[in-house]
């Protein structure tokens, strides 16, 4: 009975979406205040319909229901209770519900803090997503539902969670993830409103702005997540390998840094309009382009789901729908934009024009090196495939140039700045970056590598850069404390996400250039010794998990004459299916990484070991850890509040833009 609860919620959930989609926007285009308002309690109803669906679908995992087929793909009796929590969203239909329940929840999020802005503009967005939430419903009801029953003969156990997904990470990073994705829908929602009814002025960038903020931040922190995930649970020590479908999250994350820096410049100066709500559209476009990549079957990946192409030409169709649905009303209003006002060269709106300018050029290189070989495969040109050498080529160099433009531009004025001062401004984070970057080989490794040199100077000069801007903007504060309160949180936001960048590219260089793999046979006794650490191997021996048995191999760690302590890397045999599954253990501090995976049994009790040096390789999470920080306490400053309270509701004005 609880899933046809669960398959009846999620049937009016689309009934009362359609009347969101519809009434709202009526009203707006009638003026009538009271169909206007109705988008609020509609969206209230929603998510109140989906939660109910989504638990539904928990409970029928955790009581292990097997009669609903999803959860007889997805679980098994002996699965722990955590990860059958977790299984709900393991496989393509119930992390489709994850999407439209986020979906959901972004939707009643601005229903809730967006009811002093002015209603026709809240009622055009809240009915735009609710279209968006119309494609959504009926993906999963007519191909995807997870409700779906095996009678009259229901299996007596499951299939079991895929072993790759029982994993912590497993409980984090898919959530996280799709908050982000699903986030940008409601900057993308901004846009089309605006673009309706003529809100192109600097309070929609201030309006739209938090939202874009916080789902940016979401997305951060859940590619980081899963990066990290991939990390230890995959056994190979690598944190990225430019998988089509590490790209789909990565492609949106890039349109999402420009929106964000193209909003504070239509905010703070009224231009780049017609850029902005370009960056919205196709920073969504790509989210659902990434779900059209993990779920259409067209990718073969560790990350992706295994769907029929049914569904695949479903998101097909709904992403060319959306896409050219919201180009097509953009070429409509484009008549109605007109230029002005021009800009310094040294001013800072310039250094983010050129920041986009990059951030667009790097996504057009990832998307052209993720979809070529589909392309290419589609037109009988042979199965290409595009790898790390690809990317690595173009991608180091311009993310290099990125953080240069950065560092510049952060010290630059609105509207110009005297070029006198900015040098003055640049003289000192130059000249202390330099002689770190100069010092950090020797003193790292006791040998120069230019190419350490420059990613520390590159890391370093940002990260100077923004500390002498944020030292020269509180220059008149009497105390050190109380330069604390002199700029706004938004500011501390964007510093912290800039530091975060900096640390991220000097992790992933460093990490790059001194990381020591090796993979040898081991006897018990042997040792081997890399990157100044020995490894002993002290044999191997038999452990039971919940679901599991597990082979678990014990090698001391050494440095220096001084132990580090016993690493237990496992392979694990899972009783449903007898999967095999690599664990890897991980000795970590701030600089360094110990990675040790257990490969193969190679006889007389010789083992092969992988053991990997991993220097600088934490740092490429904690700068992730650092911009997600970031934006949270942007979005904190007040002056958004403020936006939100005034909201004048005024004429339409004449869409203009630079």
């Amino acid at each position: 009975m609880i899933p046809e609860i669960g398959q009846f919620a999620l049937i009016l959930g689309l009934l009362l979406s359609l009347v969101m989609a519809v009434v709202p926007m009526v009203g707006a285009a009638r003026s009538d205040i009271a169909m206007m308002r109705s988008g609020h309690s509609l969206a209230y109803g929603v998510l109140v319909l989906t939660i109910i669906a989504y638990a539904c679908l928990t409970i029928a995992f955790v009581q292990s229901d097997f009669s609903v087929a999803y959860v007889a793909q997805n679980s098994n009796s002996v699965l722990p209770v955590q990860y059958k929590v977790a299984a709900v969203w393991g496989g393509h239909e119930g992390s489709m519900l994850l999407w439209v329940l986020m979906m959901c929840g972004w939707t009643a999020a601005v229903a809730r803090f967006s009811r002093a802005l002015p209603p026709a503009l809240i009622a055009r967005v809240l009915s735009v997503l609710g279209m968006i939430l119309v494609g959504l419903f009926l993906f999963m009801l007519f191909t995807s539902n997870p409700f779906d029953r095996i009678l009259p003969f229901s299996p007596t156990e499951g299939s079991d969670l895929n072993p790759l997904l029982q994993d912590p990470g497993m409980i984090f990073h898919p959530p996280l993830l799709y908050m982000g994705y699903v986030g940008f829908s409601v900057a993308f929602a901004f846009s089309i409103a605006a673009l309706i009814g003529g809100h192109l002025d600097s309070s929609w960038a201030r309006w739209t702005r938090p939202w874009t903020i916080v789902a940016w931040a979401f997305l951060s922190l859940g590619i980081a997540l899963g990066s990290w995930w991939a990390y230890y649970e995959l056994g190979w020590g690598g944190w990225w390998f430019w998988d089509p479908v590490e790209n789909a999250s990565f492609m949106p994350w890039l349109a999402g840094t420009a929106l964000i820096h193209s909003l504070a410049v239509t905010e703070k100066r009224g231009l780049f309009k017609s850029w902005t709500i370009l960056l919205a559209i196709f920073t969504f476009a790509l989210s659902l382009l990434g779900t059209f990549l993990v779920r259409s079957g067209v990718l073969v990946s560790v990350h992706a789901f295994a769907t029929d192409p049914a569904r695949g030409s479903f998101i097909l169709g709904f992403l060319v729908l959306v896409v050219g649905g919201s180009l097509l009303l953009y070429a409509l209003r484009a008549p109605a934009v007109h230029n002005r006002v021009l800009f310094s060269w040294l001013s800072r709106e310039a250094f983010l024009l050129w920041n986009n300018v990059v951030l667009v050029i790097v996504l057009a290189v990832v998307l052209l090196g993720t979809l070529y070989p589909l392309i290419a495969d589609a037109l009988n040109l042979g199965r290409v495939s595009v790898g790390p050498p690809y990317f690595n080529f173009f991608f180091v160099p311009l993310m290099g140039v990125l953080c240069v433009l950065l560092g510049l531009g952060i010290s630059a004025n609105w509207k110009k700045t005297p070029k006198d001062r900015l040098l003055k401004l640049w003289l000192k984070p130059q000249v202390l970056a330099l002689v770190v970057a100069l010092a950090f080989p020797f003193l790292f490794d006791g040998q120069f590598d230019w190419k350490a040199a420059l990613a520390v100077y590159v890391a370093s000069w940002v990260l100077f850069a923004s500390l002498a801007d944020w030292y020269t903007k509180t220059g008149n504060a009497r105390t050190f404390g109380g330069r604390f309160g002199k700029v706004r949180a938004s500011y501390y936001g964007m510093l912290l996400a800039h530091i975060g960048l900096a640390i991220t590219a000097a992790g992933v260089t460093l990490n790059t250039i001194y990381s020591v793999e090796r993979d040898v046979r081991m006897l018990p006794g042997d040792v081997q010794a890399i990157g100044h650490y020995e490894f002993r191997f002290d044999g191997v021996e038999r452990v039971r998990g919940p679901n599991y048995m597990a082979v678990e191999g014990r090698v001391l760690v050494s440095h220096g004459g001084s132990e580090i302590g016993v690493l237990k890397p496992q392979k694990r045999n899972y009783f449903s299916g007898g999967n095999t599954m690599t664990e890897a253990a991980i000795d970590t501090d701030l600089f360094r990484d110990v990675f040790i995976a257990l490969g193969d049994n190679m006889g007389k009790g010789a083992w092969s070991v992988r053991l990997q040096y991993k220097p600088f390789v934490v740092w490429i999470w904690l700068g992730a850890l650092f911009m997600g920080i970031g934006g949270g306490v942007a979005v904190a400053d007040k002056r958004y509040r403020r936006a939100r309270a005034k909201a004048p509701v005024q004429a339409a004005p004449v869409l203009q833009s630079a």
